[in-house]
């Protein structure tokens, strides 16, 4: 299977694009808004250039600044779905699927369950329904590569779910390099097995979803994987743990061995919540207690966050707990759960060296 190369360098507001990887498979890239990822799809497709820097397929070089080698959009083999779908009104169905298309239209209608529709204009059509006509067409033109720009930003959270689930078929179909644009964490994470976080044009880390999680780079992967962040000051303890005195109070322990300033990072799952004047059950080492500040719901759980702790339970335990906004209520976890991350120049890890 051919790579998809890209090492670029280009001046955005406020900062510099510099980014370079290589994959064969689908990778996602996921930052906050103004990073920089919408901008590294349309560098690939040829619709922003660069100040330096190369894009390439397997053999065939598409942009190369050094050898002033610079191909149209036309005469790269993209698929490209945008943000916000980019259909044409005035055509049906079938004419936005053949526009371009290298192979039979209505065999690609078929394939994404839209030959029903092929007559209707897209102004007719749900979100959803919008959405694989503009996958559909991306596809029809038989791309090297294909860029999903948001794909599910314009759609709601019922749908989302939904087209999550036929993107990733899709993508794990397709053999070829893809690269997904999102913000959003989970989605990267159903839809790729590699993660490129950018922040301020950089990539903060790249790696599957697992290791994003199990060993986040700094403190922002840490929160955008899910996790509530607090700081503190590490210390060596007995038994092999590390202590953290929290800046907000209290104290936590970890298995990680760091010593200095740290962020320490924890995911919803990995907490218990316990109402006031209850002691804490299980071996679990860390109890913070605090005031709950919101309890929401997040499908068939209850994300009750104490302070910046926040733990997620079932709707049965929120109810029998009866833990409400205001309330005293501690946050459990284990040590074991309990991720370090060094800050700055301040903290050393078990081997001795910096972060």
């Amino acid at each position: 299977m051919d790579e998809l190369e890209i090492d670029i360098r280009r001046r955005l507001r406020g900062h510099a694009l510099t980014v370079a990887f290589r994959t064969a498979e689908p990778l996602a890239v996921v930052g906050p808004s103004g990073a920089g990822k919408s901008t590294i799809l349309r560098v690939i497709a040829g619709l922003t250039d660069v100040d330096e820097g190369r894009v390439g397929v397997g053999s065939s070089v598409w942009l190369d600044s050094t050898a002033g080698v610079r191909l149209r959009p036309e005469q790269r083999s993209v698929g490209y779905l945008f943000q916000d779908f980019a259909l044409f009104p005035h055509l049906s169905v079938r004419g936005n699927v053949a526009f371009g298309a290298r192979g039979s239209a209505d065999d690609m209608l078929a394939r994404f369950g839209l030959a029903h529709l092929a007559s209707a204009r897209p102004g007719a059509l749900s979100g959803g329904e919008r959405q694989r006509v503009a996958l559909a067409r991306a596809l029809a033109r038989d791309p090297a590569v294909l860029l999903l720009d948001e794909p599910t930003a314009s759609l709601d959270a019922v749908t989302t779910t939904e087209v999550r689930a036929e993107l990733a078929a899709v993508l794990a179909q397709v053999a070829r390099p893809s690269v997904v644009v999102t913000h959003d964490f989970a989605e990267a994470a159903a839809l790729a097995p590699r993660v490129a976080v950018v922040v301020e044009g950089m990539v903060r880390q790249l790696g599957t979803p697992a290791e994003l999680v199990a060993a986040p780079a700094d403190p922002f992967v840490a929160g955008l994987t899910g996790a509530s962040v607090v700081r503190g000051l590490a210390r060596p303890a007995s038994g092999g743990l590390t202590i953290v005195d929290l800046d907000d109070g209290g104290e936590v322990h970890s298995t990680d061995v760091v010593a200095g300033r740290v962020a320490v990072a924890v995911h919803p799952w990995e907490v218990t919540i316990e109402p006031p004047g209850v002691a804490p059950r299980g071996s679990a080492r860390n109890h913070v207690r605090g005031r709950v500040t919101s309890v929401h719901p997040v499908g068939d759980r209850v994300r009750v966050a104490i302070g910046s702790i926040v733990g997620e339970i079932t709707a049965e335990s929120a109810a029998r707990l009866g833990v409400a906004r205001g309330d005293d209520a501690t946050a459990t976890f284990k040590a074991v759960g309990t991720r370090l991350i060094p800050l700055a120049s301040t903290a050393t890890t078990v081997d001795g060296t910096g972060p």
